[in-house]
């Protein structure tokens, strides 16, 4: 007779283990997705005194016009042109959350991850027209 009690007690603890264990993966799995953040495509190119970028994925913009001097760095994120010390707290699921700055020099440009990126420096050349796509990874290869 106490076989019984003991048996449903043994079936009781073990739906209340599993229903915390799928529960808790459950959590955990929405827990990673969240954290990891939406890519972002952007083609950099150099055209006179202008640096133009146009975003093929993960802005609010489409494309930017900028004529940075050598010294200030423009901050950019995914909703266009901001202030690095002003930033935008508004976050849209369907944009990448990224922030960088990005400086003209003689010979390109120089970019600064500060958030969203992979990268903390990235800086490379430009040539008038020549096209650079950059992604929160690093430099890609244009097709």
């Amino acid at each position: 007779m106490k076989t019984a009690p003991n048996f449903k007690a043994l079936i009781k603890t073990v739906c209340i283990s599993a229903c915390l264990v799928l529960g808790s993966t459950e959590l955990m799995a929405q827990d990673k997705n969240s954290q990891q953040p939406n890519d972002f495509r952007i083609i950099i190119e150099k055209s006179g005194n202008q640096i133009k970028m146009e975003s093929d994925k993960g802005a609010a913009w489409v494309k930017l016009s900028l004529s940075p001097d050598n010294t200030t760095p423009q901050a950019i994120d995914e909703y266009g042109v901001t202030d690095v010390n002003n930033v935008n707290s508004k976050k849209d699921p369907k944009l990448a959350d990224f922030l960088f700055t990005i400086t003209k020099t003689k010979n390109g440009v120089k970019l600064k991850g500060i958030e969203g990126t992979d990268w903390k420096d990235l800086e490379f050349s430009l040539i008038a027209d020549q096209k650079q796509m950059i992604n929160r990874s690093g430099v890609l290869q244009l097709k």
